[in-house]
C-alpha cells in the first residue's frame, strides 16, 4: 500500500516509518505544504498519516478534501493524550480515524495500521465504484440529452421520472412541466384514463400488453393535438423499484407516405372497378341485349343455330354478373348510398351464404370521411376478421358492432371460435398485419383479445380528435 506521512515530530514519524516497512508499505516522509499537496496523485497514495497536530496539518486535511478526487484518501491523525481537546478540530477537518494512544506500543499500532489499511481499501474501492457509477451517468445524461429520438422514464405510478430534449420536442412540454406528473397527460382520451388501470392490471397480474412489445400508439402534444408514434417500453427494477423506459419515434410522415401510396392504390382499385361496373358491365348489358334479340328472331325463324345463340347469351349474362360482382369486391363501401351500412349487411349475408355461420350486426353507424377510402379500410377489416374467424377459428357465430361516444368510434368484430394462440403476436399472419396496417392508415389502434362469446375479438378504436369523419343522422 503507498502511504503518505507527513508533520513535524520526528519521534512519531520515525515509529511510524518503522511500522509500515514492517508491513511493506511504500511510503513517502514529508512535511504538509502544498509540495506534499502534489504528491497525492503523483505516488497514488492510499493512506495518510498525520504524525503529529498543527495548524498547518488542519490546512493541509482540508486542502485534500477539497481536491476533485479528496474524497478517495483515508487519512489517519496521530494526537497526543494532551491533545485531546483539538480533536474536534480534526474531525471538522474530515479525517478518517485518530490514534490517541502512545506510538511507542508496538503491538496496537500494529493493530491499528492494520485496521487503517482496511479502510484504505475499502474507501477506495467504494470510491472507484462511485466513480463508475458517476460516469455511467453523466454517459446515460449525454446519451438522453442528444439521441434522436423522445425517451421517457416512468415509475410504477405512471410518475415521469425523467424527459429528455427529444421528448420536450416532440411533445412542445418542458421537462419541468412534465417530471413528477403522470404520463397518462401525453395520452389523448380514453387512453389517459384508462393507462392508470393498465399499469394497476399488469402489477397484479403480469399480464403486458405493451411492455417488452414495440407497437404503435397515439401521442398527444401540449397545443393538444395528436399523433402517431412507436413506442417500445422496457422494464427494470432499480434498488427493488420498478422504472420502465419508453422508447418514442414520431412516425407522423412514415402514416402519411403509406396513406399517400394507398391512396393511390385505392384510386385504382376504385377505377378499375368503376370501369367494370360502368364500362365492361354496360357493354356486356348491351352485347347481351342484342344477342336475345338475334336468338329469339333466329327462334322464330327455327334456325339450328338459334339454340348455340341463346347459349351464347345466358354466356354473356353471367359473364355481365361477375363483372358487377368484381366491381362491388373493389369498392364495395361507394357503390351504395348507405355506404358502410349496406357493405356491412352484404358481408354479412354473404358470410352467411358461403361459411355457413350466423353473422349478426348490431348498432352498425352511418359514416361520413372526408377520405371515403377510410370507409373501404374499415369494411376490409371487417371482412379479414370474419374469415379469419372462420378459417382459422373454426367460428359457427360472429357478431360485428359498433359504438361511438365523444371521444372514439370503435368497431369490435367478435366470434365464438378458438380465438388466437397466447403467442399470437410473435406468430402474425399476413391477415393480422394487414388488418393492423389498415387501422393505422386511418389514424385507429386495432387491439387483438379474447371475446365474450369465448373466440377472438378484434377491436378498431378510432379516436375523434383528429379524426375526419362523423356520424350520419
Amino acid at each position: 500500500m503507498n502511504t503518505l506521512i507527513t508533520g513535524y515530530n520526528d519521534e512519531s514519524k520515525r515509529i511510524l516509518t518503522e511500522a509500515l516497512r514492517k508491513r511493506n508499505h511504500f511510503f513517502v516522509v514529508t512535511k504538509p505544504s502544498e509540495d506534499a499537496l502534489n504528491l497525492l496523485d503523483e505516488k497514488n497514495f492510499s493512506l495518510i498519516i498525520l504524525s503529529d497536530y498543527s495548524e498547518d496539518a488542519i490546512h493541509f486535511c482540508r486542502q485534500i478534501r477539497a481536491k476533485e478526487h479528496g474524497r478517495k484518501y483515508t487519512i489517519y491523525s496521530v494526537i497526543r493524550d494532551d491533545e485531546v481537546e483539538f480533536l474536534y478540530r480534526l474531525l471538522d477537518a474530515d479525517i478518517d480515524q485518530y490514534m490517541v494512544e502512545s506510538l511507542f506500543d508496538e503491538q496496537r499500532l500494529d493493530v491499528r495500521l492494520s485496521f487503517a489499511e482496511k479502510l484504505a481499501r475499502n474507501k477506495e474501492g467504494q470510491f472507484l465504484i462511485e466513480q463508475k457509477l458517476r460516469e455511467s451517468e453523466a454517459r446515460a445524461r449525454s446519451i438522453l440529452r442528444t439521441t434522436v429520438d423522445a425517451i421517457i422514464t416512468i415509475d410504477n405510478r405512471g410518475s415521469v421520472r425523467t424527459f429528455n430534449k427529444a421528448a420536450e420536442n416532440l411533445f412542445q412540454f418542458n421537462s419541468s412541466e412534465v417530471i413528477g406528473k403522470n404520463v397518462s397527460m401525453l395520452m389523448p382520451q380514453p387512453y389517459r384514463r384508462e393507462h392508470d388501470d393498465y399499469l394497476e392490471n399488469y402489477h397484479k397480474t403480469g399480464s403486458r400488453k405493451i411492455i417488452g412489445i414495440g407497437r404503435e400508439v397515439t401521442g398527444r402534444r401540449k397545443d393538444g393535438s395528436t399523433f402517431p408514434m412507436y413506442l417500445a417500453v422496457s422494464e427494470v427494477n432499480v434498488n427493488g423499484q420498478r422504472l420502465y423506459t419508453g422508447i418514442i419515434r414520431d412516425i407522423t410522415e412514415q402514416r402519411r407516405l403509406e396513406q399517400e401510396v394507398l391512396r393511390i392504390s385505392e384510386h385504382e382499385r376504385h377505377r378499375i372497378g368503376q370501369d367494370l361496373h360502368d364500362g365492361l358491365g354496360q357493354m356486356l348489358t348491351g352485347i347481351s341485349l342484342i344477342n336475345k334479340n338475334i336468338a329469339e328472331t333466329l327462334k322464330e325463324e327455327d334456325h339450328p343455330l338459334a339454340g348455340e345463340v341463346e347459349d351464347i347469351t345466358k354466356l354473356v349474362k353471367e359473364a355481365d354478373e361477375y363483372a358487377r360482382g368484381l366491381s362491388r369486391n373493389l369498392i364495395p363501401v361507394e357503390l351504395d348510398r348507405s355506404g358502410l351500412q349496406a357493405a356491412l349487411e352484404r358481408l354479412a349475408s354473404n358470410a352467411e351464404k358461403l361459411f355457413s355461420i350466423e353473422c349478426r350486426l348490431s348498432n352498425i353507424l352511418d359514416l361520413h370521411f372526408d377520405d371515403p377510402t377510410s370507409l373501404s379500410h374499415l369494411f376490409r377489416i371487417a371482412q379479414e376478421a370474419t374469415s379469419n374467424a372462420v378459417k382459422h377459428g373454426n367460428a359457427s357465430q360472429v357478431n360485428i358492432s359498433m359504438e361511438a361516444d365523444d371521444t372514439r368510434l370503435v368497431l369490435k368484430i367478435e366470434d365464438n371460435g378458438s380465438g388466437f394462440s397466447k403467442e399470437w403476436d410473435k406468430q402474425k399472419g399476413l391477415g393480422v398485419r394487414i388488418m393492423q396496417f389498415r387501422s393505422r392508415l386511418i389514424g385507429a389502434n386495432l387491439e387483438i383479445s379474447t371475446s365474450g362469446m369465448g373466440g377472438a375479438a378484434i377491436v378498431v378504436t378510432l379516436l375523434k380528435v383528429g379524426s375526419a369523419y362523423k356520424i350520419v343522422d
